[in-house]
C-alpha cells in the first residue's frame, strides 16, 4: 500500500521503544475494554451484520504492532499482533497511529483520510465502510469507549482531545476542524 505522506507518523524512536513490549497485557486491557463498550452499546454490534464477525486489521504504520479486531458481541477481542503478521484480517486499514485514532474519535472523515492518502485500506473494502459507518453514527468518546460517565467524562474527553491536538500539531497531522473534518489543504 502506498501513502501520499508521512505527515503525524510518531517518531521511529517510539516505535524501537514499543517493539519489546509485551502485546499480551495491551490485549487483554483492550479486549476487556471492546467486551464492556459491546455490552453497553450493543446496537452498534446489530447495525455491523455480518461485519461484526469478520476481523479487521487495523496496522498503524508508525509502530511495529497492529491490532486485529472482532466485533462479535460477548465474543469480541483485539488481538495484538507484530504488524507484518496482521495478515489473517478479511480487510486492512493502514496509517499514522493519530489518524487512525483520529477516525476512531470522529476527528477525521475517513472518506477525506483515504482520498488524501493519510489512509489505505485493502481486502474486503466492505466491512471496512460497514465499521466507519458504523463508528461514525456512534459519535463515540474516550470516555464512553472507557465506560465512563459524568464530570469524569468530561474531563477525558476534555484532555484527550488537547492531547491529541498537541501531538497532531508538533508531527503535522491533518488538522481536524470544528466539523471533524482534516483539514488537507493547509
Amino acid at each position: 500500500m502506498t501513502r501520499h505522506r508521512d505527515c503525524g507518523e510518531l517518531p521511529p524512536v517510539v516505535a524501537l521503544l514499543t517493539k519489546p513490549l509485551p502485546r499480551r497485557p495491551l490485549e487483554l486491557i483492550l479486549t476487556r475494554l471492546v467486551r464492556q463498550f459491546v455490552e453497553r452499546r450493543p446496537e452498534l454490534i446489530e447495525r455491523l451484520g455480518p461485519t461484526a464477525q469478520v476481523p479487521i486489521a487495523v496496522v498503524p504504520t508508525d509502530l511495529p504492532h497492529a491490532f486485529i479486531v472482532n466485533l462479535d458481541g460477548p465474543r469480541s477481542r483485539i488481538d495484538v499482533v507484530a504488524s507484518d503478521q496482521a495478515t489473517r484480517a478479511a480487510a486492512r486499514i493502514e496509517g499514522p497511529l493519530l489518524i487512525l485514532l483520529g477516525l476512531f474519535d470522529g476527528s477525521y472523515d475517513g472518506d477525506a483520510a483515504f482520498f488524501a492518502r493519510d489512509i489505505a485500506i485493502e481486502g474486503a473494502t466492505q466491512h471496512v465502510l460497514a465499521l466507519r459507518n458504523t463508528l461514525e453514527e456512534a459519535d463515540l468518546t474516550p470516555a464512553e469507549f472507557a465506560g465512563l460517565s459524568g464530570n469524569l467524562a468530561e474531563i477525558v474527553n476534555r484532555r484527550t482531545g488537547e492531547a491529541l491536538g498537541l501531538a497532531r500539531r508538533m508531527l503535522g497531522a491533518p488538522a481536524a476542524d470544528t466539523h471533524g473534518t482534516p483539514e488537507h489543504g493547509r
